[in-house]
Formats: structure tokens, sequence, C-alpha cells
């Protein structure tokens, strides 16, 4: 199993950083099939192979992927797809 844990200091309100990871959230279940939901203030997803979570604190947001055997060659193309959205987010909210 290979892990992801990337994160972004932010500016954000807690509404804010919920729309931000709520939109990286539903661009990655949209492009590799991931299935999400809330619980409190952490997005947990998932699908085969692949389950994380994205959690939410005052000034700080903190992406967490676990990539199963099988899918180990995408950690590479995710962690820059993550990387790129959560630019893309913060910068944008």
């Amino acid at each position: 199993m290979s892990h992801i844990v990337m994160h972004r200091d932010h500016e954000l309100t807690l509404d804010q950083a919920r729309a931000a990871a709520e939109a990286l959230a539903g661009q990655l279940a949209e492009r590799y099939d991931i299935s999400h939901h809330w619980q409190e203030d952490s997005l947990h997803f998932e699908r085969s192979g692949v389950s994380g979570q994205i959690d939410l604190e005052p000034g700080l947001i903190r992406v967490s992927v676990r990539l199963g055997f099988l899918l180990v060659w995408l950690k590479s193309q995710l962690e820059q797809e993550i990387d790129r959205q959560l630019d893309e987010m913060l910068g944008s909210v």
C-alpha cells in the first residue's frame, strides 16, 4: 500500500474551505470514479483500491490518500492532480 499526504495553508473560512474540498472531491470523483461523504470536518472518499480523506482545520487543508497495490502506478499522477487542484481551488476561493 502506498500513501500520499499533502497539505496547504489557507486563509479561508470553514465554509469556503468546505466548498474547496467538495470541489476537489467532485473533480476526483468524476475523473477516477471515487465516491465521497462528509463526516464532521473530514471528507472521506473511496473506490476499489483507493481511500482517503480531506481534513479541514483552521488555516489548513490536509489530503491523505491510500492506494492499494494494484494502483500504486497512479501515485505520481494523483499527487500532481491533487497538487494542481489544491492550488487552483485555494487560489480561486
